[in-house]
């Protein structure tokens, strides 16, 4: 009944191995991928992934990021869409558009984004927001009245 051969794991049904682009490392070009990935170097270029993207502290991307999560340490600027969990560590710099579902920013990250966010009903909610260690700044406008302005500390 129980075998000691296990069946060989297909990389396609776990996602692939992870990759990892490291510190002194600079890339030009987009990657496409199933699988993981961790940039502590440079990417200058679009990273689109069925997985988790971190952006480790000494890491950078310019250009375009789509994947499911993302872990930001480091620097992003460009265009990033995130179907589930956003995550800015404290060193964080993200500058550019940013589209999320779930959005988490610790004190001290640097914010300078366009933010939509998606509900659980595929809704959007639209904000043009500030971040630095100062505080977090916000501004959130709808169609059927002008602007509100939130601020926390």
């Amino acid at each position: 009944m129980f075998s000691d051969k296990q069946k060989p794991r297909n990389m396609n049904e776990i996602g692939g191995q992870p990759n990892r682009i490291e510190k002194n490392t600079r890339i030009k070009g987009d990657i496409v991928s199933e699988a993981d990935f961790r940039i502590d170097g440079k990417l200058d270029g679009n990273l689109k992934t069925t997985g988790k993207v971190v952006i480790g502290k000494d890491g950078l991307i310019k250009g375009k990021v789509e994947c499911v999560n993302a872990d930001i340490d480091g620097s992003f600027n460009g265009e990033l869409i995130v179907s589930d969990l956003l995550s800015l560590k404290s060193s964080a710099v993200i500058e550019g558009t940013v589209t999320v579902t779930k959005l988490a920013v610790e004190p001290g990250a640097a914010f300078n984004a366009s933010c939509s966010m998606k509900g659980r009903g595929g809704s959007t909610a639209s904000s043009s927001a500030t971040s630095s260690s100062s505080g977090f700044k916000s501004s959130f406008g709808s169609s059927n009245s002008g602007s509100e302005k939130a601020k926390a500390s």
